[in-house]
């Protein structure tokens, strides 16, 4: 990598609000950033800079490297580790099943999911809500909407928990290993599928063993790398942003009485949240060419990490950034779930689980909580408690 000034350091240790404090001062004094930590890359941290990488995809690609720490050691993922067209069959396959009315569809089994697992809190007044609640959470859900065998689900939830884990660490060969015991988990469930087809309207890796790219099926490499992809994207975020949100919660029982008396604030505060604490900053992309930004050159070949977290508290374009504003004007801009042929293709399942998990959770301590305890954060890609101890009131 061309030798350039260090202008941050991602592997300091971090706090709830250290990074964004980092992402703020880059904003104002270096907004196209350089490190040389995590492999080495760049970090686009104003809304327009992360916008535009996010939706050029001719210029800004993924298949060099999606995700900073890199990660893809084990094989090829569709469809975020590939381009358009070659991604488009993939998406195209599983954008259905993810529709807003069939994500809508999943409330009701998502409601009581939440309540199960919140029981044992609530009787004990307390507990993690990430580790009791929200790491368990939304694998069910997911589970549910893949139609996995149910003896499956504490597996997938240890594999992936560990995988996630060694991530953050950046521990590359802790990363392979675990990361294969889930491709074993998505060769057998094409397995399953290819024994026992489902209907492809309803199941998603049915859906991918029908899909048809040019007369051709999707080849198998690729199939099971995007089962392998499907089966972890669905679990790291809604665990840290349920964490974030009740930190904020619980540091602000004002609005904790406010939605809890009236819940049906709650899907326009969940878009703020979503806003506010984005709980990515490490997707990434290689420039195919040098590139300006922010009155920098970017090479060509060099990694580029688009920091959603900080575009989206970007105060050219949400003023008061760093501040939760219930009904922003502007809130449908901002960047949680990407943007351009890269978008998340789950977000409304993301937000169903999201305003079901609140719902349940307000409801479950109708006296309020509040932090017992010290939070433990993630680190890259995500950026978002672990460890958040509440005390019900």
């Amino acid at each position: 990598m061309t030798q350039v000034p260090q202008d941050f350091d991602p592997e300091l240790p971090e706090d709830f609000e250290s990074a964004h404090r980092e992402y703020a001062r880059l904003r104002r004094e270096c907004p196209v950033a350089h490190t040389d930590g995590l492999g080495g890359f760049w970090a686009l941290t104003r809304y327009e800079d992360v916008k535009r990488a996010a939706s050029e995809s001719a210029t800004f690609i993924t298949s060099k490297q999606n995700v900073v720490p890199k990660v893809a050691f084990t094989g090829r993922r569709p469809p975020l580790h590939l381009d358009p067209p070659e991604h488009t069959p993939y998406r195209k396959a599983l954008n259905p099943l993810l529709s807003p009315a069939r994500s809508e569809s999943f409330a009701p089994r998502t409601r009581e999911l939440a309540r199960a697992l919140l029981a044992p809190m609530a009787a004990k007044g307390g507990g993690d809500i990430c580790v009791e609640f929200s790491s368990h959470f939304p694998v069910h859900v997911f589970g549910d909407w893949m139609r996995m065998p149910e003896e499956w689900l504490d597996t997938l939830h240890e594999a992936g928990r560990a995988f996630i884990l060694a991530v953050h660490m950046n521990h590359p060969e802790r990363m392979k290993e675990t990361s294969l015991r889930l491709y074993d988990m998505a060769r057998a469930l094409i397995a399953i599928r290819k024994e026992h087809p489902q209907d492809p309207a309803l199941d998603p890796t049915s859906a991918l063993l029908e899909a048809r790219h040019e007369g051709e099926p999707l080849p198998d490499e690729l199939l099971v790398g995007t089962v392998r992809q499907v089966l972890l994207v669905g679990l790291v975020a809604p665990m840290v942003m349920i964490g974030s949100i009740c930190v904020h919660l619980a540091r602000h029982p004002d609005l904790q009485a406010q939605l809890r008396a009236d819940p049906a604030l709650l899907p326009g505060a969940i878009e703020e949240f979503l806003r506010l604490y984005t709980p990515y900053r490490g997707f990434a992309r290689t420039a195919v060419r040098d590139v300006e930004m922010g009155g920098r050159t970017i090479p060509e070949g060099e990694a580029i990490a688009l920091l959603y977290c900080s575009a989206n508290r970007d105060e050219d374009v949400f003023p008061q950034g760093d501040q939760f504003i219930m009904n922003r004007p502007n809130i449908g801009e901002h960047l949680a779930f990407g943007r351009g042929p890269h978008n998340c293709p789950g977000l409304h399942l993301g937000r169903m689980q999201l305003r079901v998990a609140m719902e349940e959770l307000l409801s479950a301590s109708p006296n309020g909580f509040e932090l017992a305890g010290d939070i433990t954060m993630s680190r890259w890609p995500e950026i978002g408690p672990l460890v958040v101890p509440l005390r019900f009131l």
